[in-house]
């Protein structure tokens, strides 16, 4: 193409002599530029989080107050059916000391299973009972977290161990010759080991779940009856030697911690 005089050349760049559509392009690629080069705010959320949380519910110089049912769990002849309370100091957040008392007298029930075997083989075995125990026990918690149920409720939780020593008094159950052997309660010398699970439901409230072996030397109904005069000598009602026992018991319970408010020692 040919320029008369006078006339403006294009420019390489422009690509064209239409001075106002390339300002108006021009203009509308400054504006997309402008568009595409403006930032976008964003609204800065912030949330305090703890990498350490705060034990739930503080133990230490708190008295932790249990009353709980226990059923024995080993014994197929005699369900020893016990009701009790338990005391224990904590001096730290994880060791206690404590006590505990169960009753039992009254609320024994012996199965058909001793009754049958009796009736069927003429043979018996003896058996006992329990009128109460009180125990001494240390408590040391080794375990403790959290968890979830239903995906909407947290629950803390800790597993504690514990042992000690204590007293049991009980007596065996005539089975061999009732008619003539009655027996007397007896206090017995006894150790307990368990392993415990606590459940808070609040920071003053939990539910406990324990299991509790007790053992000890009982002295058990004599299998063979003397002859004659001796049939009524209480000295040959009982074996000669004691039996080694372990009743294996389940408790379950509440547990109350008192005072009911804490102080943290430090802050979050």
């Amino acid at each position: 193409m040919s320029f008369e005089e006078g006339e403006t050349q294009p420019t390489q760049e422009s690509g064209s002599g239409d001075v106002i559509g390339d300002l108006a392009t021009s203009e509308a690629g400054a504006a997309e530029g402008e568009t595409r080069e403006a930032p976008t705010q964003v609204q800065e959320a912030r949330e305090e989080i703890f990498a350490v949380q705060q034990v739930y519910a503080l133990r230490i110089n708190r008295v932790e107050i249990t009353p709980t049912v226990s059923f024995s769990l080993n014994d197929p002849f005699v369900q020893h059916t016990g009701v009790g309370v338990g005391l224990n100091y904590w001096w730290t957040n994880v060791l206690a000391l404590g006590v505990n008392f169960i009753w039992y007298e009254g609320l024994e029930n012996e199965s058909d299973i001793g009754y049958f075997v009796r009736r069927a083989t003429r043979l018996a075995v003896p058996v006992n009972s329990y009128q109460f125990g009180a125990h001494l026990a240390f408590t040391y918690v080794p375990i403790y977290g959290k968890f979830a149920m239903f995906n909407e409720f947290i629950f803390q939780y800790d597993i504690y161990v514990l042992g000690g020593v204590g007293l049991m008094n009980t007596r065996p159950i005539p089975v061999i010759d009732p008619e003539v052997r009655s027996f007397n309660f007896d206090i017995r010398v006894a150790f307990n080991v368990g392993i415990g699970l606590r459940v808070f439901v609040t920071r003053w409230l939990a539910i406990v779940a324990e299991l509790r072996d007790y053992m000890y030397l009982e002295q058990l109904e004599n299998l063979e009856v003397a002859l004659g005069a001796e049939r009524t000598n209480p000295e040959t009602w009982t074996q000669n030697s004691p039996a080694f026992i372990n009743n294996v018991t389940a408790h379950l319970g509440l547990t109350i911690f008192l005072p009911f408010d804490f102080e943290y020692r430090l802050p979050r």
